[in-house]
């Protein structure tokens, strides 16, 4: 193959086969050197990242292990944690186990005690239905004697006579006394120091009086004012009739209403009645005001007795003072007793003091008597020698 062989020109140059091989031959080097390169550079890339996969894995197994140990630790402090919370809980569970049981017991005898009270009050309340269906049984007693004419002045002649009773002594009173004219009031209080006596009669003008309440309607209500009137003026005019004897009885009787409602409506609306009674000498009186006439009458009788007690009392003051003389007369003997006994003390003192004086003198005398014959004796005694 002739390599010289010119197979084109380019700006006027030739350019053999030659050329053309050796340019291909220096390009092929060229490429091949570029493919030694860029594998070289291929390589070294992949080496780095082969070197930066192995430092990201070793820097990922140093994080996972970091993690693991923060892990575990963590796990640590959460068994831990939970350890004590089940712990504190447990604790928690007791003191509310506890307090409840505490609070239920205590609960329990509130409860009891409430239970008791409770049956304390039921049967307080047992025991006040039996008072009041008591009580019922007594006010139906009681509308029965009051619906009837003859209990009813019973009733109110009962209740007189335990006032008079409570208030006044015995044997000051009499009830169902006879009068000279044959009559017989309620009660007659005999007054002190005097021969009269005190009429109180109980009259009780309950009909008129509940149909006077009942009344509805002018015509009606007049009509019940017209009938209490009478009833009322009735009874004064009996107990005036009947009990006020000149000489015999006081001048004034007592009319005694036992219903206080009573007494108030006639003093009340009725005030005629009353100025007409009082005419009459006759005073109505309600239970309040017969317990006040009662005091009344006590005190009188407290000051008749003391009276009556006077003389007694003078003659023992008298003797009280006779005893009292001859109590100051013993006083004076006594002292002048005590006075001679006090002189003659002086007298035996000042003798005591005499004799000691005489036996001290005399002990005196007998210590100088012995001390001269001392001295006599001594001098014989030294001329014998």
């Amino acid at each position: 193959m002739n390599l010289d062989r010119i197979l084109l020109e380019i700006g006027g140059a030739p350019i053999s086969l030659a050329d053309l091989v050796s340019v291909a031959g220096i390009f092929a080097l060229l490429l091949l050197i570029a493919a030694v390169v860029l594998s070289w550079r291929a390589q070294a890339a992949r080496q780095e990242e082969l070197t930066a996969s192995a430092r990201r894995n070793a820097e990922l197994e140093f994080r996972i292990a970091e993690l693991s140990g923060a892990l575990k630790g963590l796990a640590e402090q959460t068994q831990g944690s939970q350890m004590q919370l089940v712990s504190t809980l447990d604790k928690r569970l007791d003191q509310v186990s506890e307090r409840l049981g505490l609070n239920l017991i205590d609960q329990a005898e509130r409860t009891g005690q409430s239970l008791k009270q409770l049956h304390e009050r039921l049967a307080v309340i047992d025991a006040a239905q039996r008072n009041i269906a008591a009580l019922s049984g007594e006010m139906l007693s009681l509308k029965d004697i009051l619906s009837n004419k003859q209990a009813r002045g019973a009733y109110g002649q009962a209740r007189m006579e335990a006032i008079i009773r409570d208030g006044l002594p015995t044997g000051a009173f009499a009830f169902q006394g006879v009068l000279s004219n044959g009559m017989r009031p309620d009660c007659l209080v005999t007054l002190p120091d005097s021969a009269v006596k005190l009429v109180i009669d109980a009259k009780f003008p309950l009909e008129a009086f509940n149909a006077l309440k009942a009344a509805s309607g002018e015509t009606n209500l007049r009509n019940a004012e017209t009938r209490l009137r009478a009833d009322v003026m009735k009874h004064v005019k009996d107990i005036s009739e009947k009990y006020l004897l000149p000489g015999e009885t006081h001048e004034t009787a007592i009319m005694f209403v036992p219903s206080e409602s009573v007494y108030a409506e006639l003093y009340e609306k009725f005030e005629d009645v009353i100025q007409k009674a009082h005419r009459a000498r006759v005073i109505i009186a309600s239970p309040n005001v017969l317990m006040l006439l009662v005091q009344t009458l006590q005190a009188i009788f407290k000051d008749a007795r003391l009276r009556e007690q006077a003389g007694l009392i003078k003659v023992e003051v008298g003797r009280l003072l006779e005893d009292v003389g001859r109590l100051k007369d013993r006083v004076g003997d006594l002292q002048k007793h005590f006075s001679s006994a006090a002189a003659d003390l002086d007298k035996l003192s000042v003798s005591a003091d005499k004799i000691n004086r005489r036996g001290l003198r005399i002990e005196s005398l007998d210590l100088e008597e012995r001390e001269v014959a001392a001295e006599v004796v001594r001098p014989k005694l030294v001329e014998r020698d």
